[in-house]
């Protein structure tokens, strides 16, 4: 960085002033580049990080300072109890919880919110490219809202752009959250969109259609082509007069769980009828996104066998606002009070709930919004952060590498100014953001 202030200065020594304003531009984002490349590459860092409270993902602390080195949480205990090695950076940080870098359990980060572009032009009329280029812009945002992880659950037209993405967020080529992705997803043969044209005319879909024994090769091939994890449409709006309707039957469910569990991975079916969340759980489905017509039978059904849900409740609340309701208006629109019906049977069948939003229909670094309506349905704030954090870290397979505030895990940290296990709006005011120990959001107090 010496090197390049040194050069700003050599080089704006003779210049005239028409031209000078542009040379500085161009070495300030020379000297940005700099600085970028160097936190990717940095090594033998370590940060003490001393805030009021920490939140380890499962519980409340006072007193307990956290130790940073490289991309590793090396320690969590008292001040006086850690002894930090080489050069460290203490960053005291008054009034402030720590807590682990949060999880968003439901993204589309290739797509964005339907009021701006509806979902069918989004597919049909915007390029790759375009939708790639907007992704990285939505990927920074939602790492710099404090959501070091997401479970990106199809790219809804764009192939395997999210794979891609995926990578180059790992290379340190743009920043973003860690991914999980699920790749095209797969749909029974006639039931997904876009619709609505001449039938003579083959339409590119939002998802691979695939059914009976030929699931098995497309969950193979989607494997092959990155996908982390499987998603099913185990329903959709395919129904008499456009009603949501069952789309496999379990059998052909239990191809598609079976077929990803012999590779390692698990798979999470959208499903809003009470019908296709039923054959999704028999089938072995690891979650059930949506569950909007979810009944007591079928969230006591997902308890006994281990199934989580997530409930992605600003998704729904958010598109009847595009219709035009206005949000806390009465009456409300009946999907809103389905969700919220469904969402309070869920909390009393104890169903495992995890955190996610379907962010995409929504902005993306608005994913506090989703944590936001589960408390307001139902849910404690201290609840809601440990589904955000722990909870998705357990269901998602990655409690080895994030989730939680313990040594030896990756440094994704967020601190936020005031309680959030209180007031969960307090996740919005993000002072610190780092994410496998490099420091992304770093705001005064």
């Amino acid at each position: 960085m010496l090197q390049v202030r040194r050069y700003m200065q050599l080089a704006t020594c003779s210049l005239s002033p028409v031209t000078l304003p542009f040379v500085m531009r161009t070495l300030t984002l020379l000297a940005s580049f700099v600085i970028s490349f160097g936190a990717y590459s940095q090594k033998d860092t370590g940060y003490l990080l001393q805030p009021d409270r920490v939140f380890d993902g499962e519980k409340l602390l006072t007193g307990v300072s956290v130790f940073i080195h490289n991309d590793k949480i090396a320690a969590v205990g008292p001040t006086a109890s850690i002894k930090p090695t080489g050069d460290v950076v203490v960053i005291k940080l008054p009034g402030c919880t720590l807590m682990p870098g949060l999880i968003e359990g439901h993204s589309h980060l290739l797509l964005h919110p339907y009021n701006e572009t509806t979902w069918n032009d989004q597919v049909m009329k915007e390029s790759d490219a375009l939708r790639v280029a907007r992704a990285t812009v939505h990927a920074k945002n939602t790492l710099l809202a404090g959501f070091t992880t997401v479970r990106d659950l199809g790219s809804e037209g764009a192939g395997y752009a999210d794979v891609g993405l995926k990578k180059a967020i790992e290379d340190g080529i743009i920043p973003g959250p860690r991914m999980i992705v699920a790749g095209r997803a797969i749909v029974a043969t006639g039931s997904y969109g876009p619709k609505g044209f001449d039938t003579d005319f083959e339409v590119m879909l939002g998802a691979e259609a695939a059914d009976g024994n030929d699931l098995i090769r497309v969950v193979r091939d989607q494997i092959g082509k990155g996908a982390d994890v499987i998603k099913v449409y185990a329903d959709y709006r395919w129904g008499l007069n456009d009603k949501t309707a069952p789309t496999f039957s379990v059998e052909e469910l239990k191809l598609i769980v079976e077929t990803a569990k012999s590779s390692g991975r698990s798979v999470v079916a959208h499903a809003s009828s009470a019908e296709a969340m039923r054959r999704a759980v028999l089938a072995g489905v690891s979650t059930i996104e949506h569950g909007d017509g979810g009944t007591l039978e079928v969230f006591q059904m997902m308890k006994e066998k281990g199934v989580a849900l997530c409930p992605t409740i600003n998704a729904g609340y958010s598109i009847a606002q595009y219709r035009g309701w206005t949000a806390g208006s009465l009456p409300e629109p009946e999907g809103v009070k389905q969700k919220r019906a469904s969402y309070q049977a869920a909390i009393q069948a104890e169903v495992t709930i995890i955190a996610g939003g379907d962010v995409g229909v929504f902005t993306h670094g608005e994913n506090v919004k989703e944590l936001e309506m589960m408390t307001e349905y139902g849910m404690m704030a201290d609840q809601v952060l440990r589904s955000a954090t722990s909870v998705n870290a357990d269901v998602f397979g990655i409690a080895n590498i994030t989730g939680r505030i313990k040594e030896g895990l990756k440094a994704d940290i967020l601190v936020v100014q005031g309680d959030p296990t209180k007031n969960i709006s307090d996740l919005r005011k993000a002072k610190l953001v780092m994410k496998d120990g490099i420091v992304y959001r770093h705001e005064k107090l």
